[in-house]
């Protein structure tokens, strides 16, 4: 996309104002002739207390005064 719009005649600064990007990284793909990489959905990662949930709850249940950071 930032190579099209730089073939059109483009100034660089409405090319990144355009796409929301870094001035730079328009500079140096333009450079390149390399268009932007289409990323996908990121996958979600599983939180490492997940597990421990039933748990920490049960915790939280049995002593109200209880703060997670205490926990």
């Amino acid at each position: 996309m930032p190579l099209e719009l730089h073939r059109q005649g483009l100034p660089l600064t409405e090319i990144t104002r355009l796409l929301g990007l870094d001035r730079k990284s328009v500079r140096r793909h333009i450079a390149k002739g390399l268009e932007l990489p289409a990323y996908g959905p990121r996958v979600r990662r599983s939180k490492g207390v997940s597990p421990f949930l039933p748990y920490l709850r049960e915790r939280l249940a049995a002593y109200t005064g209880l703060t997670a950071v205490r926990l």
